[in-house]
């Protein structure tokens, strides 16, 4: 089985979504990061309004509109800290 990368989503109010996935796409004020499973450990400030995706496997994958935040990557997985994040509209889903 390949290895998963473990995703935390969370919004200043509550945890959004937590789960295993393939590979995070988030948009930071560097440019647009992907983290697959093994990436090495980083903190990035995300982009003021962008979106994170999810890709899991099976085709099952998710889409966030998210404002503010970092995303942090460590040995034990992704973890999103957004200050706002709701489901991105399924027209604006990649």
């Amino acid at each position: 089985m390949a290895r998963q990368l473990h995703v935390e989503l969370v919004a200043v109010e509550e945890k959004v979504w937590s789960g295993d996935a393939d590979m995070l796409v988030a948009r930071t004020t560097e440019g647009e990061l992907g983290v697959l499973p093994g990436h090495a450990p980083l903190l990035g400030q995300l982009a003021e309004a962008g979106q994170v995706r999810i890709k899991r496997s099976g085709g099952q994958d998710l889409a966030f509109d998210v404002t503010g935040g970092f995303v942090s990557v460590t040995a034990t997985g992704v973890t999103v800290l957004a200050e706002s994040c709701t489901p991105a509209s399924s027209a604006a889903a990649h």
